[in-house]
């Protein structure tokens, strides 16, 4: 019960403050952040929308409401997949580009703060083992 409790309240509090910061420093939400993140890594700056929710972690729909907003603010742009038509591809603007530039230290100091610097190399190995056990067990689960 210990170990539950300290994961549930330390990362949801973690998250809030690595949230909170980048909101109210660079206007952008963590979840803005980890999609301007992704959009960036791909070779041309753009993604599958169904691509980019599998990699966030997030519903097609939730998805498509921020990649919204995020397209009114200019940080991404749209467009229809040339290689089939049926696809909708996320791209990162040059204004994306730039607010992700600048968001990335405040974000980097965060996590480095609140997380890695609290723990010793012996620590930080045992969560890392711990969270890629996780990970494939749930990739491993039936679908329901």
């Amino acid at each position: 019960m210990r170990a539950w409790r300290g994961f549930i309240e330390g990362s949801q509090r973690l998250m809030e403050v690595l949230n909170r910061e980048l909101q109210s420093l660079h206007g952008i939400s963590l979840a803005d952040y980890r999609i301007l993140v992704m959009l960036s890594e791909s070779p041309d700056g753009s993604v599958r929308m169904s691509e980019l929710a599998d990699g966030i972690l997030s519903s097609r729909s939730r998805l498509t409401h921020q990649v919204r907003r995020m397209e009114s603010e200019d940080l991404v742009s749209r467009s229809t997949c040339v290689e089939d038509g049926r696809g909708v591809l996320a791209f990162i603007t040059p204004f994306g580009r730039q607010k992700l530039a600048e968001a990335a230290p405040t974000h980097v100091r965060g996590v480095r703060s609140y997380l890695i610097d609290q723990l010793d190399d012996n620590e930080l190995a045992a969560v890392a083992s711990v969270f890629e056990k996780v990970d494939a067990a749930l990739d491993a689960r039936p679908t329901i």
